[in-house]
């Protein structure tokens, strides 16, 4: 009697028996034993020949077990090992019995492609051969392991417990967004409720002009129903705002009561000094409490917030404020991260000076003494527009009435970087946002009110505004902002910080978890870090290595990792996992949020089916969608709506894999083609980094005289390692066996850091600038956490 798994397909749930089938009946299969670890049947082998083994979920690599006596003794011939690779199950005869789908049921051409997927295959997995899995809390993930199950436990308590569930909202969301959207906002505060339609739309641009709205003519403030509404509910003395500062034992906190007393007296502050409603404000603060306050006070009072991160220079700061011309311009005179000092005043006294020079010259500039960086008495100051915010903020009453605003009203304008130099506003409204932030905030982290929250984002950043201050103070949310520096005064900061405020829900960069991998693990295992119960990835696609680091050790193996895709311009998140719901994939962003329809489109703009890679678009507009480019709808419209009309072009490469599974590449103008292969830098990265002695890698594309474009990648290496020609060769040769000869690099370059943002990002123009031998035009590096990394990356250029 041949031995084989069951060739039925079933779905994958949950219960600890392991049944046998004699492929030569059609009999139920035979229970053989019952254990505490979880299995799941593999494809069926109908060639005795084959190896099959067992794998306990408990070893990281395989482990085989000679099974003959047990299935002699009970009359099978066992000619082979077995392999029996864990997943949580029921019996499959106790569920519904079906043939395998076929490759033409899961192709569709509508919306819903990824929900036929996920109700056809087997719990969204898909029946991939040879696959590995873990189940939350039960082991670590390693590199043989393609999918992570939540726990039966962490599932039953999730908004989102099940795919079927997510399959049941997001049909509602695509199939009748105006009733499923409604129902949401419904739960906040309007003081008229909007009119019919609920949104109303133009993507393509040869119908005309773009054009995005939604509840217009409803009546809000998002100021309202972040502070007084969730007083109202009952969490006025619940902590809004814990603060960290940069000195360890340097701390804050703010109630909801407190913090509408904060917000209300800025807001009172600035209708004395003339701001109306429409009228821009600019922050330039540190991560203070004032900065969410700021923004708030200009919601509360129907004002534009543009919040220009704290680290930009006077030249892009003056940029910023010359487009948008504000009355005010709120900031402090200095602040401390880690042990450097940064004198923001300075830097605002270049920008309005630079701005006057120009022909626009700012009343007011509001500067917060923040004493655990510089004193008073040694701030440059100039009378008539300087004006100390502890000198008169605080005399104005703690009540201020709130300015309503109609839905499609402007919020905020948020800058970021464009290819011809000169930044873009991106304006956001009212409305859209405040539902959209709120919800996605609430499902992606599966948010609950015992939550601690910690974001490690600056308000100067999208992240920032959606979910530091916006998203989670619309849901009653707890929040740690911290103004210092995640290593400082080492490398276990972080873990500090979640263990003294018993964060929950862990929110931060892949480019600070390969920075603090690159520390090691010591750092992190220091602490407790038992309070944590999701994580979360967001600003570049995160390499499977890095996700299986923060996912084993700062989770434990016990926390799903919300590995977000989403950008300025949209608002808030687009492709998300929701913790609980379904497996995740190390690396992907998994499947979209309610009401987003991603497509994939080749270069003629054609949607592609099935498994494939291309250019990432969305098709139909979403709540926390922006409305325009500020003062240009003519490069807001090409930007992002002519290179492929009737869709949303992200710029963002994306793979879709046979699960439906969707994999960032990166941005399209970070695709190299050699030789005719569009490879992405993330692939390239991705498999750089997964070599054990490489820490963070970036890559960028250089000219090829042969092959067009060259692969050129910076490497830096674990702590302690040294740079040797082997080393190179073996990076080399880990790329050309992840993705093939093509995509191996034609230099290696040694970094001992890369140049980034403070928030961690990774400046690739700086890169490419050095890769080229352009070092005349490296610009402007002031924004750097770091700026000497420049000078040694050059010095190791020809090494």
């Amino acid at each position: 009697m041949a031995l084989s798994c069951c060739s039925y397909d079933y779905n994958i749930l949950r219960s600890p028996t392991l049944y046998i089938h004699n492929s030569a009946q059609e009999t139920a299969p035979t229970p053989i034993f019952s254990n505490s670890k979880l299995f799941n049947w593999v494809k069926p082998y109908t060639n005795k020949k084959k190896s099959l083994h067992f794998s306990p979920l408990t070893h990281r690599k395989s482990s085989r077990f000679q099974c003959s006596s047990y299935f002699q003794s009970s009359g099978y011939t066992v000619g082979s090992r077995i392999r029996y690779l864990f997943f949580a199950m029921d019996d499959p005869f106790e569920s519904s019995i079906s043939s395998p789908p076929s490759k033409k049921a899961l192709t569709t051409s509508n919306h819903l492609r990824h929900v036929d997927s996920l109700a056809t295959l087997p719990s969204g997995a898909g029946r991939i051969p040879e696959l590995n899995a873990v189940i939350l809390g039960e082991s670590l993930a390693s590199e043989e392991d393609d999918l992570v199950f939540p726990s039966d436990d962490f599932s039953r308590q999730a908004h989102v417990p099940s795919p079927q569930k997510y399959l049941d909202m997001y049909k509602m969301s695509i199939e009748d967004p105006d009733g499923f959207w409604s129902d949401i906002a419904s739960q906040f505060y309007w003081k008229q409720r909007w009119g019919q339609p609920v949104y109303s739309e133009n993507l393509d641009i040869r119908k005309g002009r773009i054009k995005i709205e939604w509840f217009k003519g409803g009546i809000t403030n998002i100021c309202y129903n972040c502070l007084d509404r969730n007083i109202e509910l009952g969490n006025g003395e619940k902590v809004a705002l814990f603060w960290e500062g940069n000195e360890p034992g340097v701390d804050g906190n703010l109630s909801y009561n407190q913090l509408l007393q904060r917000v209300c007296q800025l807001a009172n502050y600035l209708k004395d000094v003339g701001i109306r409603k429409g009228d821009a404000v600019v922050i330039y603060l540190p991560m203070l409490m004032e900065l969410p306050i700021a923004m708030l006070a200009c919601a509360r009072i129907g004002a534009v917030h543009s919040v220009v991160f704290a680290g930009f220079s006077a030249e892009s700061l003056a940029q910023r404020i010359m487009d948008c011309k504000p009355k005010v311009v709120i900031t402090c005179n200095a602040v401390r991260r880690g042990s450097k000092i940064i004198y923001l005043k300075d830097i605002v006294d270049a920008a309005l000076a630079d701005s006057a020079q120009n022909g626009f010259a700012v009343d007011v500039c509001l500067t917060y003494e923040n004493l655990s960086a510089l004193e008073k008495v040694k701030t440059k100051w100039r009378e008539g527009r300087d004006t100390w915010w502890q000198d008169v903020v605080t005399k104005y009453p703690t009540t201020c009435d709130v300015e309503w605003v109609d839905a499609e009203d402007p919020l905020f304008l948020l800058y970021t970087s464009g290819s011809t130099g000169k930044p873009k506003g991106v304006l956001h409204t009212t409305g859209g946002y405040m539902v959209y932030t709120a919800t996605t905030f609430k499902y992606a982290f599966d948010y609950k009110p015992s939550d601690i929250y910690w974001c490690t984002a600056d308000c100067g950043w999208i992240t920032g505004h959606s979910y530091v201050t916006y998203g989670p103070l619309l849901n009653a949310a707890t929040v740690v902002v911290f103004e210092g520096a995640p290593n400082y005064p080492d490398s276990g900061r972080c873990w500090d910080i979640v263990d003294k405020y018993k964060v929950s829900i862990f929110y931060t960069a892949p480019t600070l978890v390969r920075s603090l991998m690159r520390e090691g693990d010591e750092y992190v295992t220091q602490y407790s870090r038992k309070s944590l119960r999701i994580l979360g990835s967001v600003g570049e696609p995160i390499n499977p290595s890095a996700w299986r680091w923060f996912f084993n050790l700062v989770g434990d193996s016990r926390c799903p990792i919300s590995d977000t895709w989403w950008q300025t311009e949209t608002g808030g998140f687009m492709i998300t996992p929701l913790p609980g719901a379904w497996p995740q994939k190390p690396g992907s962003a998994t499947f979209p949020f309610f009401g987003v329809q991603p497509v994939i489109v080749d270069e003629k703009g054609v949607e592609i089916e099935g498994e494939c890679s291309g250019y990432l678009c969305v098709k139909s507009s979403w709540p926390g969608a922006f409305r325009t480019l500020y003062g240009d709808h003519e490069r807001y419209e090409t930007t992002y709506f002519s290179a492929f009309p009737g869709y949303y072009f992200s710029g963002d490469g994306c793979s879709r894999d046979k699960d439906g599974y969707h994999w960032l590449t990166g941005r399209v103008d970070d695709v190299i083609n050699v030789s005719g292969h569009r490879i992405g830098t993330a692939e390239v990265e991705s498999a750089l980094v997964s070599h054990p002695q490489c820490a963070e890698a970036a890559v960028v594309g250089v000219e090829h005289e042969v092959k067009g474009q060259g692969i050129y990648a910076f490497v830096t290496l674990v702590g302690g390692v040294p740079y040797s020609e082997e080393l190179r060769k073996s990076l080399v040769l880990t790329v050309r066996n992840q993705i093939g000869a093509f995509a191996a690099p034609d230099k290696i370059h040694w970094a001992p850091g890369l140049p980034k943002t403070r928030s961690g990002k990774i400046m690739r123009r700086i890169l490419r600038k050095i890769a080229s031998r352009q070092l005349d035009e490296l610009g402007d590096t002031s924004t750097l956490a770091d700026p000497s990394v420049v000078d040694q990356l050059i010095a190791l250029a020809d090494s």
